[in-house]
């Protein structure tokens, strides 16, 4: 994994709270990737619902910009041990993908893959009811790609290697399938407050 941009630093009295154990507080944003940063145009941009290896929904990029837009203002904690307070997104809550679609969640599990190959596996109870987004802004402008644009999941409670840059669908699975950092040794949850981060934790 390569990482930039870190300048971090225990908080004053008042803030640890809203810091899980053994992270420290960022005003950066720092960079984070697990291989280069792919370069995927709008026009090629596609993000696909499947029920196991089955299509049940796909949309292109402008298909996806019309569906119901929400913001969400959220803590976000690396396993590098970086978080970083009130971060603003905006994009559409995996709900309204799912309300699009015409579905309920089909699984208790999901897998995101992304445009470079990547993947990672989250509960499907972490993806609903609020919780997360396929974001397409970050701060009011589009995300850059360094930081998982045109469009990135965001999974906001979890560690952040949950939350899938360059996201191209969700895959929900029969069973909790491991994904590029949990084949590595990483935790199947990834629970910043229980200090999830590698298996066994």
């Amino acid at each position: 994994m390569a990482t930039r941009g870190f300048i971090g630093k225990r908080p004053s009295d008042g803030i640890g709270d809203r810091l899980p154990p053994g992270q420290y507080l960022t005003e950066d944003f720092p960079v984070l990737s697990a291989g280069p940063t792919p370069r995927v145009a709008l026009a090629d941009w596609r993000f696909t619902l499947k029920d196991g290896v089955r299509p049940v929904a796909s949309w292109g990029w402008d298909a996806f910009n019309q569906l119901p837009q929400s913001k969400l203002t959220r803590d976000i904690h690396c396993v590098t041990k970086w978080s970083k307070f009130n971060t603003a997104w905006s994009g559409v809550m995996v709900d309204d993908i799912l309300a699009e679609a015409g579905i309920a969640a089909p699984s208790d599990f999901t897998l995101a893959h992304s445009y470079d190959g990547y993947s990672t596996n989250v509960p499907t109870e972490d993806l609903i009811n609020g919780r997360a987004m396929v974001a397409t802004h970050f701060e009011g402008k589009p995300i850059s790609p360094d930081h998982g644009g045109p469009a990135r999941l965001l999974v906001p409670h979890l560690y952040f290697w949950k939350s899938a840059k360059w996201v191209s669908g969700l895959q929900f699975t029969s069973r909790d399938e491991a994904g590029f950092w949990e084949l590595r040794g990483y935790h199947m949850r990834g629970d910043p407050w229980r200090e999830q981060r590698f298996s066994g934790d």
